[in-house]
């Protein structure tokens, strides 16, 4: 038996800390389904309404990101360690602030178009996103739930590697295709945020399988 298991009759019986997870990752799922429509979309006064609404789930998530902290100053006994906690809440909360800051960008840049490949990368946070709540909902029952978090967190990496790939691509084939430099500059800066949003989920997927490594 591992030490951790040895004192978890310490932990009490209902953690503050999986309630809040939960509702960071809801708001994941939210934030990700408002950035695929924001990509889809050509009308660019019908793109900031949904800026609007992708920035108050930022904002959202920005509370319950600091309920957690403040809970893990409060809390004598966590189910994990401190630092495992702050670093999960922190990369989530970086995903919905990325998610922001991408459509900032594309709101504020005014390009002519959003590319393509940002429709295609914005379905892959999307994934993403659910695969991190699905994953987050099984550590409450890690005992259980273990083998099924390492799946899905594999399945975040390779949705990052998706990520790379999609952004190497736009990067190989828009320099030879777009003449406007200014053009170029917006879109690239749009597309390496939408690439740092990819990258804080898997950062989210290695932190819980350290955690699985750890206590299961």
């Amino acid at each position: 038996m591992k030490f951790n298991s040895i004192f978890s009759f310490l932990l009490p019986k209902k953690s503050v800390f999986f309630p809040l997870f939960n509702e960071q990752t809801a708001l994941l799922i939210k934030g990700s389904d408002l950035f695929v429509t924001f990509c889809m979309e050509t009308d660019k006064e019908k793109q900031k309404e949904i800026y609007r609404d992708i920035k108050q789930v930022e904002c959202d998530c920005d509370d319950v990101t600091h309920k957690i902290i403040d809970e893990l100053n409060n809390t004598f006994i966590t189910p994990f360690d401190r630092e495992d906690i702050r670093e999960l809440a922190d990369y989530i909360d970086d995903v919905a602030d990325f998610m922001n800051s991408s459509a900032k960008r594309a709101i504020v840049y005014h390009p002519t178009e959003l590319h393509p490949t940002s429709e295609k990368m914005s379905v892959i946070i999307q994934q993403s996103c659910l695969k991190v709540q699905q994953a987050i909902a099984g550590l409450e029952n890690l005992q259980k739930e273990s083998d099924n978090i390492m799946v899905l967190c594999s399945d975040i990496k390779k949705l990052e590697k998706n990520g790379d790939e999609a952004y190497e691509e736009f990067l190989n084939y828009y320099f030879e295709q777009e003449k406007s430099a200014v053009e170029i500059i917006k879109q690239t800066q749009i597309m390496k945020t939408l690439e740092k949003t990819i990258n804080s989920l898997n950062e989210v997927g290695k932190v819980m399988k350290t955690i699985v490594i750890k206590y299961a």
